[in-house]
């Protein structure tokens, strides 16, 4: 019956689990890189704008300008611009690995104004309170920032995920592989309509899957069931 319902689709197993693998690894990894510089801009830009523990206008604004100018491009125009790039830092312009550095760059801005704005619903009161019972800005940071933005940053983190999901598709550019680039290449461009179909579901259970885990971390991280 799995035989029959493969013959169906056209391609076997085996290339099916391949291209999971393959969208799993570039969205996993691409977000912990992306996450990682995301965190880094966001505190910057908190403590250096106006008002904050290490004002700076300067920094702020050089920042920002550009986190917004790449933000400003579209994935595929930033994955074949940067082709240059990739090659210096990977050794290749193509294949899985290769599509890891236009994936952060293209996430890692969008996360650092999600986790930016994570930051600033966090009450200013508790920053103030820290501040003045001598806590440095690491501290602060560490014991009372990250805690209390925790949930917020699990739900941008998760719609981050889900962005970085789609964008793995068009990375079937520079032939990354992945689910959505096997939807692509061997179902819209062969007219396999029962592939393209059977592409979405699993896109579609990926994405709800993605979803549930995050608002149920969240819900955990008020401390709620």
């Amino acid at each position: 019956m799995i035989d029959n319902f493969f013959k169906l689709l056209g391609i076997p197993s085996s290339q099916l689990i391949t291209c999971a693998n393959q969208t799993l690894y570039m969205v996993f990894v691409s977000l912990v890189l992306g996450s990682l510089i995301g965190i880094i801009f966001a505190f910057t830009l908190v403590l250096t704008a106006k008002g904050g523990l290490k004002e700076n206008k300067f920094v702020f604004n050089t920042l920002s300008f550009v986190i917004n100018t790449v933000r400003s491009i579209p994935f595929i125009i930033l994955l074949v611009f940067i082709l240059p790039v990739t090659k210096a830092i990977v050794g290749t312009r193509i294949g899985t690995t290769a599509a890891l550095v236009p994936l952060t760059f293209f996430i890692a801005p969008y996360i650092a104004r999600l986790f930016e704005n994570s930051l600033l619903e966090v009450n200013k009161g508790i920053i103030e309170a820290a501040k003045s019972m001598g806590a440095s800005t690491f501290e602060i940071i560490i014991h009372f920032w990250i805690p209390e933005a925790k949930s917020s940053l699990i739900l941008a983190t998760t719609i981050a995920t889900i962005s970085l999901l789609g964008a793995t598709a068009m990375a079937g550019v520079i032939g990354a592989g992945g689910v959505g680039d096997l939807a692509l290449t061997y179902g819209y461009e062969r007219m396999n309509s029962a592939l393209m179909t059977f592409t979405v579901i699993v896109l579609i259970i990926f994405v709800q899957i993605i979803q549930a885990l995050g608002n149920y971390l969240a819900r955990r991280a008020r401390g709620r069931r």
